[in-house]
């Protein structure tokens, strides 16, 4: 079985600040949001975790399997895409006529990214290799795979797994700490 999981709240997320690569900790919040995920799905069978190398997703993966004795092994392709120049401006999403307001409200439309950002194709090939490389024989052994990652990275796996279309990225609304099974 394999499930997601996108990291706890941070500052920059109360502030509505993209983060992308920027490496920004769990805020109280979040670090709370972690804790009661645990709690909730303490139950949930895991073999495995693998979360992405920046710290707010170590954190909660760090934090939600507290004495379980599950190994949790970061994988630089776990890392959220990059946003380039925009990482740390708020409300960047909105910003009429940006590269940045395509990627959130047209990501079909998004070909070029911001500067020092990444695009869909360099997202889907290093998550695609993971997919492929590691969760999918995994998958052949029965394992049970917990992912711990970010928004663009998570959706980018999601719809992959679920052949989702780009023009549909952003369906999948993934909530802070709110675990999701795919298969």
């Amino acid at each position: 079985m394999l499930y997601i999981m996108r990291h706890g709240k941070t500052e920059w997320n109360a502030k509505h600040k993209l983060q992308g690569r920027t490496d920004i900790p769990l805020s109280d919040e979040g670090r709370i949001m972690a804790e009661n995920a645990g709690n909730k799905y303490k139950n949930i069978h895991f073999d495995v975790c693998y979360c992405s190398p920046l710290v707010r997703a170590k954190e909660t993966a760090e934090i939600l399997l507290k004495d379980r004795n599950i190994p949790i092994i970061t994988d630089d392709r776990l890392v959220e895409m990059s946003f380039g120049v925009c990482e740390g401006k708020e409300n960047s999403f909105d910003m009429e006529g940006s590269n940045i307001q395509t990627l959130f409200k047209s990501p079909e439309k998004y070909v070029i990214p911001v500067e020092n950002g990444e695009s869909f194709n360099e997202l889907y090939s290093r998550t695609g290799e993971f997919i492929r490389g590691v969760v999918e024989p995994q998958l052949k052994e029965n394992k049970d795979i917990l992912i711990v990652g970010h928004g663009a990275m998570n959706n980018s796996i999601i719809c992959q797994m679920n052949n989702i279309p780009v023009e549909k990225f952003w369906s999948t609304d993934i909530e802070n700490c709110k675990l999701i099974k795919l298969k």
